[in-house]
């Protein structure tokens, strides 16, 4: 990715991993802009937020939940990491289907 589009993109990026409030906010401030990297990101932080709300009906379940809910916090730090250093790269596991299922945004 260019790295002008990045560096114009980094700080809505960075914003939508900050709570679901960040990730509207992203949305928000990328929908005039329509800027790659951040899209990239929101998508990313999207998949995180609903899959951090689906499975919070599954957290109280001992050994289970416990697991989702370390996966899903790695999983957004390095999210955010990424966004961070200005990396577009997948999450594991789930990345490819937060490009895949949002690629509308």
């Amino acid at each position: 990715m260019d790295k002008k589009i990045v560096e114009e993109g980094k700080t809505t990026a960075i914003i939508s991993y900050i709570t679901w409030v960040g990730l509207l906010i992203a949305f928000l401030m990328n929908n005039d802009k329509k800027n790659g990297f951040a899209k990239f990101h929101i998508r990313q932080s999207l998949l995180l937020t609903l899959a951090g709300i689906a499975g919070s009906f599954i957290f109280w379940i001992p050994l289970i939940g416990w697991i989702l809910a370390v996966c899903l916090l790695v999983f957004w730090i390095m999210g955010l990491v990424y966004a961070i250093k200005g990396e577009a790269k997948e999450v594991p596991y789930v990345g490819k289907y937060a490009q895949e299922w949002f690629k509308g945004i």
